[in-house]
């Protein structure tokens, strides 16, 4: 019996990260890099050096033998890869149907409206009349986002004025992404929901976590969220679900959610394994890159549960240590678990990350993130 092989657009830390899990299921990781220096490139089984957007590549990844299947390390994939794996019969996990909603938040934002399922207030921005009339109508603060293409505090921003929305409009004007405006929601804090369905429907959802953001970017995840009453726990997995089973989604999915005086709405989607979620990959029986891996196979999904009464992830951004690998030798806690993305340092990019597990959530939290520092910048924080 020959090994499945799962084609992954993306050679990011995402795809990097399923390789171990590919392996241990006798899996052939095949991936499309950016380049050979990209952060998936050394770890999977085999490469397609090229871009979503160049057929040539696409081709090559899914040439003989062919995938079982083709899935994604982030959303921003074009159609035509949709219709070249169609074309050739490897289905595409998740499909077009569902990403969509991922990589459009106007269209999640409608989606989600049509679903029942809990939305801050938010319209489309076409003109700076649109926004001074949401301005007016909330507070006079508002977020806006560019539709397609933000991330990890990247295409989105306050605004308190119309005047604050104009570069934007006018690059909206011009054949850039659409804008939508969203309520500045008075969040007690941030919150995410992770699941996994397969085609043939079975889902499983790991515990929902608390995430700390620290200037757009996810510092912390605390899993399970402190203090969560079991209602909004309850709730969260429920909205996991529905999206889950509503938008047809195969592979994993990343809610992130607000938690707003004893509520909680949607704030994003990502149908993917997702920075919330790293800390499963020591803290749960089964982690996230494994779990993802099997939904797209349609293989009996594992037990989500977590494994210790608190795992704390924190994430390594770029600091003062350009040779990560040296941290190895200086983290002496022995609980930490330090998964390294082969990626180069930049101030604020991401580069890694520590989980460690504990029976005191304190003493947890304190030992995740020096670990974390010490990777970072040689340095207990």
């Amino acid at each position: 019996m020959t090994s499945p092989i799962v084609a992954v657009v993306g050679g990011g830390q995402l795809a990097r990260m399923m390789a171990p899990a590919a392996t241990a299921l006798g899996v052939t990781l095949r991936v499309l890099v950016e380049s050979d220096e990209a952060a998936a490139a050394a770890p999977a089984h085999e490469t397609v050096v090229g871009l979503p957007t160049d057929p040539e590549a696409i081709e090559r990844l899914l040439d003989h033998p062919r995938p079982a299947v083709l899935t994604w390390e982030h959303e921003h994939i074009p159609a035509e890869v949709f219709e070249a794996s169609e074309a050739l019969g490897v289905p595409a996990r998740p499909g077009l149907a569902a990403l969509r909603f991922a990589q459009d938040k106007i269209e999640m934002r409608t989606r989600m409206d049509e679903l029942g399922l809990p939305n801050p207030a938010w319209a489309i921005a076409q003109s700076e009349d649109d926004v001074q009339a949401f301005l007016d109508a909330h507070g006079g603060e508002a977020i806006l986002k560019t539709a397609r293409g933000g991330y990890d505090g990247k295409g989105v921003k306050v605004i308190r004025a119309s005047a604050d929305a104009k570069a934007w409009l006018d690059a909206a004007a011009k054949g850039g992404p659409r804008l939508l405006l969203e309520q500045k929601v008075p969040f007690a804090r941030e919150l995410a929901v992770q699941i996994a369905r397969r085609p043939s429907g079975e889902t499983r959802t790991w515990v929902t976590v608390e995430s700390i953001q620290r200037d757009g970017v996810c510092s912390e995840v605390i899993a399970p969220a402190p203090d969560l009453s079991p209602t909004l726990a309850r709730q969260a997995e429920g909205i996991a679900r529905t999206i889950a089973d509503e938008l047809d989604v195969t592979g994993a999915l990343a809610v992130e959610l607000f938690e707003v005086d004893g509520a909680i709405l949607i704030n994003e989607l990502a149908m993917r394994p997702h920075n919330s979620g790293h800390w499963s990959m020591d803290g749960a029986v089964t982690g996230q890159f494994e779990q993802h891996l099997r939904a797209v196979l349609d293989l009996p999904l594992g037990d989500p549960c977590p494994t210790a009464a608190w795992t704390v992830m924190a994430n390594v951004l770029g600091g003062a240590r350009e040779d990560l690998e040296s941290a190895l030798g200086d983290v002496t806690d022995a609980s930490a678990k330090i998964h390294l993305y082969g990626k180069g340092v930049r101030p604020g990019r991401k580069v890694g990350h520590v989980n460690l597990s504990g029976a005191d959530r304190a003493e947890t939290y304190d030992r995740a993130v020096a670990a974390a520092a010490v990777v970072r910048d040689g340095v207990q924080s």
